[in-house]
């Protein structure tokens, strides 16, 4: 297969903006949309621009592409995230824990919530990178 070299150059530059995006629209998760699904779709799409720009192979060398690492992480944050509620505040499974961070002077209120929306974010970017690098491989 004939690899254009603008869409190499548009790709390599086009992976970084779409990964920084996907961690952008993570963090604005649950009071405006977006969260961790698309942010995980986003992260996806960025290893897939890279996987038609330059081949599968080159693709599955990169240092990120671990889609079974990404779902495996994600799958333990999910699992900890709704652990965390039971284990400390005898609440439901996945029912929110917030904690005060200082951090740069501010106090920053962090939660499993957010947890929750990053294992999301992981699973879902490890999926889309394994069923699209099986059917690269196949085309």
């Amino acid at each position: 297969m004939i690899r254009s070299e603008l869409l190499k150059i548009a790709a390599v530059r086009l992976k970084v903006i779409l990964l920084v995006v996907s961690v952008y629209v993570l963090f604005r998760g649950h009071n405006q949309p977006g969260g961790g699904f698309m942010g995980g779709l986003l992260a996806g799409s960025a290893f897939i621009l890279h996987g038609l720009a330059f081949g599968i192979e080159i693709t599955r060398k990169l240092p990120l592409m671990r889609p079974f690492r990404w779902m495996g992480l994600g799958l333990m944050l999910i699992v900890a995230s709704g652990l965390i509620s039971i284990i400390y505040i005898d609440g439901s499974f996945l029912q929110g824990v917030w904690v005060m961070v200082p951090l740069f002077g501010l106090d920053l209120k962090l939660g499993t919530p957010l947890m929750f929306d990053t294992g999301v974010y992981f699973a879902v970017a490890g999926m889309l990178m394994l069923v699209s690098s099986a059917i690269m491989e196949e085309g």
